[in-house]
Order: structure tokens, then sequence, then C-alpha cells
């Protein structure tokens, strides 16, 4: 599709269409590699830059953008997805009712706007969605892939790599974009784990947005409201690290001991 001017990005959707071949294919090919099985969607296609590297491969595609613009490019330009181009945002999908049973796995290159939500309604349907592989923006690609002990490492790492198994592949320049955007991007992916330890998720959520709402601060003041005696707390050795320094299976033993030895009204 050499005639990729016909669509105009634009600002408000976050829109930043992918003019590298080479990009686009060697996203496409991280992604088809680990696949298996089931339908694959692609969220916001555009003019389908990384849509016609997946249809090389024998799969299900759907896509789902919100540009009408976009939209009837995409039914122009690949008759086979016909019908299969959905005009709905991502983020208010019901992915119980796409996934009709079945596991799908999500790719694409996301708007910078909705990425952080974007994962976490990936997680919230984890049932279905094995595998993710998607470009964000860069800073928010390293944050969702970074381990303990850097400063990068927050809520939605935790969150994701409870999970999911989180890879950083490759950074993308500014310049392969048209409109170019002012940072670069990184591109990820996400492999479901195969078993996830038991834990109460509800609390696991509140004693991870506790410790890293205050993360300077040691995790005995950082989750002082959970009540926890600093007996208890001291013999975890957990009193004096901070949030960045504990891994998921420190925040899984954190979350029991807040359980078994807090104040229950948290």
């Amino acid at each position: 599709m050499s005639n990729h001017q016909q669509v105009k990005a634009k600002k408000h959707l976050g829109q930043h269409f992918l003019t590298s071949e080479q990009i686009a294919s060697d996203i496409a090919q991280a992604h088809l590699r680990l696949f298996q099985q089931g339908k694959v969607l692609e969220i916001g296609p555009g003019m389908g830059m990384l849509t016609k590297y997946l249809l090389m491969d024998d799969i299900d595609l759907y896509a789902s953008e919100v540009d009408k613009d976009s939209i009837q490019y995409l039914n122009k330009a690949y008759p086979q997805l016909e019908g299969k181009v959905l005009f709905e945002d991502f983020l208010n999908m019901d992915l119980s009712a796409f996934a009709n049973g079945q596991s799908f796995s999500v790719i694409g290159n996301f708007p910078y706007n909705i990425s952080s939500q974007l994962v976490f309604k990936v997680i919230d349907n984890k049932q279905y969605i094995p595998l993710l592989t998607g470009m964000f923006q860069k800073e928010v690609a390293e944050r969702i892939a970074s381990k303990p002990g850097s400063k990068e490492y927050g809520i939605i790492s935790v969150f994701t790599q409870l999970f999911y198994e989180v890879n950083y592949l490759f950074t993308v320049p500014e310049h392969v974009f048209n409109p170019p955007p002012k940072v670069k991007s990184g591109v990820i992916n996400m492999i479901r784990r195969a078993s996830v330890p038991e834990v109460d998720y509800f609390m696991l959520k509140k004693v991870v947005k506790a410790a890293f709402n205050q993360r300077r601060k040691k995790l005995r003041n950082a989750i002082a409201i959970f009540g926890v005696n600093d007996v208890n707390l001291q013999a975890s050795g957990y009193a004096d690290k901070r949030a960045e320094e504990l891994s998921v299976d420190d925040f899984i033993q954190l979350t029991k001991l807040v359980i078994t030895h807090g104040n229950q009204n948290h």
C-alpha cells in the first residue's frame, strides 16, 4: 500500500501511522512466532501497515478501530477482512462475547493515550488472552517490562508480571511515523503464565498501590494503614525495604502477611 496518505491522522485519536515496512514486519513476526491458536485482534490498525503483514499468515484476524475513515480504507484495501473490522473502542468491548469461548491474542501499534488502560483491560480479561504484542510509548513499555530495583518499576509492572511474562523487544524511533510523535516507542510482548500463585487479588491491589503511592518511604510506613504489627513485619524482612525492591512474589507474601496479621478494616 504505497498510498498511505489516504487517511489523515487525527490528533484527538492519538494516531501516528507507522510508515516502516521493516518494523511492521518485525512486530508481526514477533507475534506470529508465539501465536498458537484462536483469533487475533489488532487494535487501532489505522491504514493497515501492520495488518498487511499479519494477513500474510493464515490467521483469523479481526480489528477494532474507532476512526471511520480508517475503517472505510481498511475495508477497501483488505477485502478479506470483510465483516471483521469492528467499529469499537477496545476499552469498551465486551471481550467475553468477542472470545465466544475461545482464546484470542492482541496486537497493535497502540494509541499512547490509552496504553495503561489497555494493559489493565487485558489483565482483567487474562483468561481469554494468552498473548499480547504491542507498541507503546517507550517509557510505558519500559515500565511494564521493568524489574524490581529500577525506578521504572511500579504498579503496572507488578500487576502485569503477576500474570504475564513480559519481554522488551526493541525500540522504535520517531521518524518512522506519520506524523512523527515527540517520543520514541517500544515494542513488548506479554506471554500469559501457565500458573499464578494463589492470592487475594483485591487485597494485593490495595497493598501494591499503598506501597508505591509512597515509594520513597520504607514499607513499615507506606503500609502502616493496614495495621500490621511491626514485629511481624520485621520478621518478614520487608519492614525496611521500599516498594521498588520487592518482586512480584514478595508482594504476594506481603499481602498474605497483611491478611493474616493486619487490621481487616481496609
